[in-house]
């Protein structure tokens, strides 16, 4: 997993409410286990028709970036962890939104992909300054927990700080546990 504290980024405007993890990544899609070759199929029915790109969808207009700005209960649906490998392997390392179901949260998390919960009054503002102007750079300071969208707000976020050291390591759950490697034996020979 990839390191991330500073995110300095354009974003990718994403105005639906109730994404479940279906669409994000459809069920045909689920057979693999490498999580590093899922970019196409994230969001392929929405994306694509007949095999052709949807111009109008909103990851095939001109806005691109690591972040995702998008409204209430992403995520929601089934539990597929696969859904957060699509949007990590399409270069998404941030997702801001009103509400996160709570499996999807915890998968973003465990895949480096910071969730962060906005108000809805600003996620509808940060959304219409994106499609304005898709030049428009949002900041995240993971170490400060901090979000600052210009001329919207500046504010912090809440998340779990276990996960916070492992995604500023760039450590998943085992590779923290294998970096403990040296306390624990320490501690198990105070046990003889």
């Amino acid at each position: 997993m990839e390191a991330l504290n500073k995110i300095n980024s354009t974003a990718i405007p994403f105005p639906i409410n109730d994404v479940d993890t279906d669409q994000i990544i459809p069920a045909r899609f689920l057979k693999e286990s490498n999580r590093a070759s899922y970019s196409d199929c994230l969001f392929a029915d929405w994306r694509n028709h007949n095999g052709k790109p949807k111009k109008d969808f909103w990851l095939n207009r001109e806005f691109s970036g690591k972040i995702l700005v998008t409204q209430s209960n992403f995520g929601c649906g089934s539990s597929r962890e696969h859904a957060a490998w699509a949007i990590k392997d399409f270069g998404i390392s941030v997702v801001i939104a009103e509400s996160f179901a709570d499996i999807f949260k915890n998968n973003a998390l465990n895949n480096g992909i910071i969730p962060i919960v906005l108000d809805a009054k600003y996620i509808e503002v940060t959304i219409q300054n994106i499609i304005e102007n898709p030049e428009f750079e949002i900041k995240v300071d993971l170490e400060r927990q901090t979000v600052e969208i210009p001329e919207v707000c500046t504010t912090t976020f809440e998340i779990n700080e276990f996960k916070k050291e492992c995604i500023i390591n760039g450590l998943d759950e085992i590779d923290y546990l294998v970096n403990l490697k040296p306390d624990i034996e320490k501690f198990e020979k105070t046990l003889n």
